[in-house]
């Protein structure tokens, strides 16, 4: 019988709320009910696929064993991308509210700054490139916006214990705090975590590498007269050959993360008098010593880079650290699982709907995989910068560090390569018969849209949803009637498939929106030259195709491309 924890979790600055657990004997009428999509973990990736599903209008049953939020920060850096999807399902403001904006990362070696990160920043970016928020309050702020969202039903204190898979979906044994029930569904979807208890039933095994480094996380209230940006220390005189990482968080937190001596067991890491020595040591080492300071929460982890090779296991489908683990240097891990998320959310409300083949998510887990090996690849650099793994690692390491000092071409080096947007070239939704290479600008087949400032606080972005989306250029009255009838079509099947006009000074026949772009800002980013170009977006915002001149054939095999349907060659 599973008895999650009931008493709320210990902070200095975060008020817990332990919820009720879902009991079927409370709803007996809901027991034998088969949920189209059930999604096991209710942290963010989790929260994000609920929401992103809902947008979509299916209907999902979330699953979380625990019956509060996370423990700790854990998760403090989002991305500009992440801040995208997070507007897409409602809780962008409050994040921009509450959080902490940055773009500067500095490096330091023996008194001196060898290296500053500048992330690029301008007027068509309604979001900072990073934004710190401890992951509670993320979590608190998708929770109130599940709760507003009649399509999911969450239940807390449920845990996945046994499943098995049919033709028709799969079936779940879910244990609660007054014993087991059976649910049924559709689809399953795995976002329960890096210690997934969904793949170690399945026996699948995650590939690459673990690191031998460890570190400590430290969250403790400090008054620190120092900005909101990436401060990273190698080699300090307290923790020779070794390094530490500091981040202000909201309500006077300071995240300090420091690596372990390698004989050093976490227990032994985790004692009282160990941590209060070596955060002394730390904040003497950035001027402030003796400052008063107090611990909120700690834990050890290690940097891992694993990914499973297949996200898509007959009817379970695995996302975020279920489905990989990064190393956190360069905030890959939920700004990662984000775009998971949001990458199967589309593609599995048109498979559920019937709209689209399943063949559909085979595509997910091609892009998605694909992206976490190219993370791997990127953040085994960092790593191994960071936590040299062989003594030829390490004099390589300590010869950069010794010249960063003196020749500044070595410092770049430094740089922890941060978690970005991936651009799926290689994608099978991509179109073939396209003009993706005639563009001199704009984002390219793949890669995530670009935005552009439209007005005070009016983006490009602020205006896509949960549709396929056909960006049209003109200055025309109406669009042309065979186009349409191309859209028409492609939505009786059950895509929805939304037109924008941009660059017209009156609304366009045709058009659910029509964005007049009076000072062509929108076409000077997307490369247009000329009226008649358009780009086609998956629901995901990822492009799939772009035209300098859009017929109705090229316009049918794209649509047809991108839901995975035969149809006629471009």
């Amino acid at each position: 019988m599973h008895q999650p924890h009931a008493e709320p979790r210990r902070s200095i600055y975060y008020d817990y709320q332990v919820f009720d657990a879902w009991l079927p004997s409370a709803h007996p009428a809901l027991e034998a009910c088969t949920a189209p999509v059930v999604i096991a973990g209710a942290g963010p990736i989790g929260l994000v696929a609920a929401l992103e599903l809902a947008r979509h209008g299916v209907q999902c049953v979330l699953l979380e064993s625990e019956r509060q939020v996370s423990e700790g920060s854990r998760a403090i850096v989002f991305t500009r991308r992440s801040m995208e999807i997070l507007q897409q399902v409602g809780v962008a403001d409050r994040i921009s509210q509450n959080g902490l904006p940055w773009r500067f990362g500095n490096s330091f070696y023996k008194g001196q700054r060898v290296f500053r990160m500048e992330a690029p920043h301008d007027a068509d970016d309604r979001f900072f490139p990073m934004i710190n928020l401890q992951q509670q309050y993320l979590e608190e702020y998708l929770l109130d916006a599940v709760r507003a969202q009649p399509l999911i039903d969450l239940r807390w204190g449920n845990r996945v214990t046994e499943l098995s898979q049919h033709a028709e979906g799969v079936t779940l044994t879910v244990d609660t705090p007054e014993g087991p029930y059976t649910l049924n569904a559709g689809w399953l979807v795995a976002a329960d975590g890096a210690r997934s208890g969904i793949r170690s039933h399945m026996d699948l095994k995650l590939e690459g590498n673990s690191y031998e480094g460890r570190f400590v996380i430290a969250d403790i209230r400090v008054d620190l007269p120092l900005p909101t940006e990436r401060l990273a220390f190698f080699d300090p005189d307290w923790n020779p050959g070794n390094n530490v990482l500091m981040h202000r968080e909201p309500h006077g937190i300071w995240r300090i993360d420091y690596q372990l001596p390698a004989d050093e067991t976490p227990e032994q890491a985790l004692a009282p008098e160990s941590l209060k020595s070596r955060i002394d040591a730390q904040l003497a080492m950035v001027g402030h010593a003796g400052v008063p300071w107090e611990m909120d929460w700690c834990s050890v982890y290690s940097a891992r880079a694993l990914t499973l090779p297949d996200y898509v296991h007959g009817r379970v489908l695995f996302t975020g650290d279920a489905a990989h683990l990064l190393p956190i240097f360069g905030v890959r891990g939920a700004n990662t699982g984000f775009q998971d998320a949001q990458a199967l959310a589309w593609r599995l409300a048109l498979v559920s709907k019937g709209a689209a083949p399943a063949k559909l998510l085979d595509s997910y887990s091609q892009e998605r995989v694909g992206a976490a090996r190219e993370i791997i690849e990127e953040a085994g650099k960092s790593t191994r910068f960071m936590t040299p793994p062989t003594p030829g690692f390490r004099l390589l390491r300590d010869a950069v560090l010794s010249l960063s000092l003196t020749q500044p071409f070595v410092g770049p080096l430094y740089h922890w390569r941060t978690s970005r947007p991936h651009e799926y070239r290689q994608s099978s939704l991509n179109a073939t018969g396209d003009d993706n290479l005639l563009f001199k600008a704009g984002p390219a087949n793949g890669a995530p849209p670009q935005n552009v400032q439209l007005g005070a606080d009016d983006y490009l972005l602020d205006h896509l949803d949960h549709s396929v989306t056909l960006l049209y250029f003109t200055s025309g009255a109406e669009l042309p009637p065979a186009l349409l009838a191309e859209v028409a079509a492609c939505r009786e099947r059950g895509v929805p498939v939304r037109v924008v006009a941009v660059g017209a000074s009156q609304p366009v026949v045709g058009a659910e929106l029509t964005l007049p772009d009076t000072q062509g800002r929108v076409r000077a980013r997307y490369g247009v030259l000329a009226g008649g170009a358009a780009y086609l977006l998956r629901p995901d915002q990822h492009v799939c195709a772009r035209w300098m001149s859009l017929d109705a054939t090229r316009l049918r095999a794209a649509l047809n491309t991108v839901t995975c349907l035969e149809g006629e060659a471009a």
